[in-house]
Order: C-alpha cells, then structure tokens, then sequence
C-alpha cells in the first residue's frame, strides 16, 4: 500500500507551503534568492511538484480506464513495451527514469492500448520506489482485467545512484512481477523477456 496522507489544502495552499519550504532550504544552502535566476525558484520547484511531477498523489485523478469484453475471444499474448517516464526517487527525491514491459493474455476482458499508458503514468507521478512500482502495476491491471494473466517488468536507471558518492552513470535496476501463466509456462515467460528486449 502507498505510504500516503490525504490532507484538506487545495493544490494552492500546497504550493504556497512548498515554496516556503524551499526557500529556507535554499537560504541554508546560502544560494542568494536575490539573483534573478533564482528567486522564482522556490516557487517553481514547488508549483513543478504539485502540478507535474507529483500529481497522481491525490487519488481523486487517477484516470478514467476503460475495459470491454473480449469479443475477437483473442487468446494470445498483447505486449505494450517501451513505455518511458520518469519518476523521484522517495529515499532522496531525485529521478529515476525507467521503461516499462507490459503484457497479458486476456480472458473476458481487453483493456485500450493507450489506457495501459495512462496506468503506468499515473504510478509513476508519485514519490515512488521500483519495487513497489511495479506491484502497484501489475495488481491494478489484473484487476481490471480479469485475469492474473499479467507480467510487468521495469528497468530504471537511479540518479540517487548516479549523482551521489557512488556515481554509476551506467548501472540500471530490473524489476518484474509475472502472473499465473507467465510463472506457470516456461515458453510464455520466454516469449514475455523475448519480446521485452
């Protein structure tokens, strides 16, 4: 479950908050909020936060999806892959940029391509880790599909781990969650990693 407390302010009150926030940690930093290149900073990080970058924190937004049946009784493997954004880190607050594999054999239900965009979207504009990331996709696509017949696989590069002291600029991180078939049959887990590079 997504480590999240709903609040009352409106998305103003929110960025007004912020931005006073940065401020001080700017004023820390001894940065001169006088320069006119960064006296709107505070502001801006704090607007970027709450308008872009951490928008899906409120669940109010979360996407209109939308599933019909299966009526093609289509039974073989649909891979959506390549799907590129960019979440922050919630340990330090710097991004990961990542791409996502999607895939599922359908039952009942078929879900709209681009649909499958917009729930990878909407996890990733969070304060996030991949791990759960990555559950969070696969349990919200085997729900509105019917079916456990899901594999999700993410591959990230951390700029907590590239802009830091260990500073790996070419290092990525996997993660996957396969379902049911893609753990049960050998070849159709082979076709999913096949397909997915």
């Amino acid at each position: 479950m997504y480590p999240f407390k709903k609040n009352d302010l409106t998305d103003e009150q929110k960025i007004e908050r912020i931005s006073i926030a940065f401020e001080d940690i700017m004023k820390t930093l001894w940065l001169d909020l006088e320069d006119d290149s960064l006296k709107k900073t505070p502001y801006r990080v704090a607007k970027m936060y709450v308008k872009e970058v951490f928008q899906w924190l409120d669940d109010k937004n979360y996407p209109k999806i939308s599933t019909f049946e299966n009526k093609y009784k289509y039974d073989q493997m649909l891979v959506v892959k390549n799907i590129k954004v960019m979440s922050a880190c919630e340990h330090h607050f710097v991004p990961f940029i990542w791409e996502a594999f999607i895939a599922y054999i359908p039952k009942k239900k078929v879900i709209w391509l681009s649909k499958i965009n917009r729930i990878v979207d909407f996890y990733s504009r969070k304060p996030q880790v991949q791990e759960r990331l990555t559950e969070e996709i696969y349990k919200d696509l085997s729900e509105k599909l019917w079916t456990k017949n899901v594999a999700v696989m993410i591959n990230a590069k951390h700029y907590c781990v590239a802009m830091r002291w260990v500073e790996d600029v070419n290092s990525s991180t996997t993660t996957n969650k396969m379902g049911w078939v893609f753990l049960k049959d050998r070849e159709a887990r082979k076709e999913f990693l096949s397909l997915a590079k």
